[in-house]
């Protein structure tokens, strides 16, 4: 064989075996309260990692939804809706959590609810301004418009308000334009090592998403009538004969909270452990044995201390 043509070989197996390179990119999704962020959330990750409701402030916490599709790793962080009002500590952390994220990634997008801008959406964009990171603007709920012929018109107004490298009109409740989005991001990924595993889904303990899973039923369930004074504490999680037990404690601040959750002869908190049971028992693949208690602990929402008992630490 010509030494040319070895050589030529020698070349290509050096090239075949050279992987390519790895992206990797944190992705902030931002917006006031109520936008659907947790609901894009689990659409991207075609999975459910946060809690949703129709009752605002439902996340409390950052978390991180892990997505690694080939040599790309998308690690979204779904942030606590950010609001104007800071009355208690637990408002105040919540607004610092979802702040801070803004200087800290490598993509934002900002979700909006439809056509619909408010003063805490207009207060976002403010601090947006003044960060260079790539910013991606979703229209979300564009399912809820009825007359599609005033998304364009609000699109130029939005673009000459806001400096974005894309604008995506999404549902991410139907997944519409979910793709879109994701391609849109995946541009703007810089090349690096993947920070995670490729099949962890998210940096929260399971102990962690079982008790979101549970203070989500409270707040469908009781959403209208208890306000945010509601955290979840697991007490105890251990595994016997292929049988998770698991003992909850849900907080309140009041007595009169504690009866709603309860119920009479316990209906309430017995359909919510009925929920939970049920979606966590879906997400290990396991059954599940669950008790729940209801405990007053006043004032926690506005204590650092309890806050960071709760979970709560930056």
């Amino acid at each position: 064989m010509p030494i040319q043509l070895m050589a030529l070989i020698k070349v290509i197996k050096r090239l075949n075996n050279i992987s390519p390179p790895q992206y990797c990119g944190h992705i902030a999704l931002i917006g006031r309260p109520n936008v659907g962020k947790s609901t894009l959330l689990n659409s991207l990750l075609d999975q459910k990692i946060s809690i949703t409701s129709r009752k605002p402030q439902t996340t409390r916490n950052r978390i991180l939804g892990i997505d690694t599709r080939d040599n790309y790793q998308f690690i979204f962080v779904d942030t606590p809706g950010i609001h104007l009002s800071e009355k208690s500590a637990i408002n105040k952390y919540m607004n610092r959590i979802a702040s801070s994220m803004i200087n800290d990634v490598d993509v934002i997008v900002f979700l909006v609810d439809r056509l619909i801008l408010n003063e805490e959406d207009e207060n976002i964009i403010k601090d947006l301004l003044h960060v260079s990171t790539p910013k991606i603007l979703a229209i979300n709920k564009i399912d809820l418009i009825d007359d599609k012929n005033r998304l364009l018109p609000k699109i130029e107004e939005l673009s000459k308000k806001i400096n974005c490298v894309d604008i995506l009109p999404i549902s991410a409740k139907n997944k519409y334009n979910i793709d879109n989005l994701r391609d849109s991001i995946k541009a703007r990924i810089p090349i690096s090592p993947h920070c995670f595993d490729s099949d962890q889904v998210t940096d929260k303990s399971l102990r962690f998403i079982v008790s979101e899973l549970i203070r989500e039923k409270i707040v469908r369930n009781h959403g209208d009538e208890l306000p945010y004074k509601v955290a979840v504490e697991i007490s105890s999680y251990s595994e016997k004969n292929e049988i998770i037990y698991i003992d909850s404690i849900i907080w309140v601040e009041r007595n009169s909270q504690k009866k709603i959750i309860v119920g009479k002869s316990g209906s309430n908190i017995k359909r919510v452990g009925i929920e939970a049971r049920r979606d966590i028992e879906s997400m290990v693949e396991k059954k599940i044995m669950l008790k729940l208690w209801v405990k007053v602990k006043s004032g926690w929402s506005d204590n650092q201390r309890i806050l960071k008992s709760f979970g709560f630490d930056e």
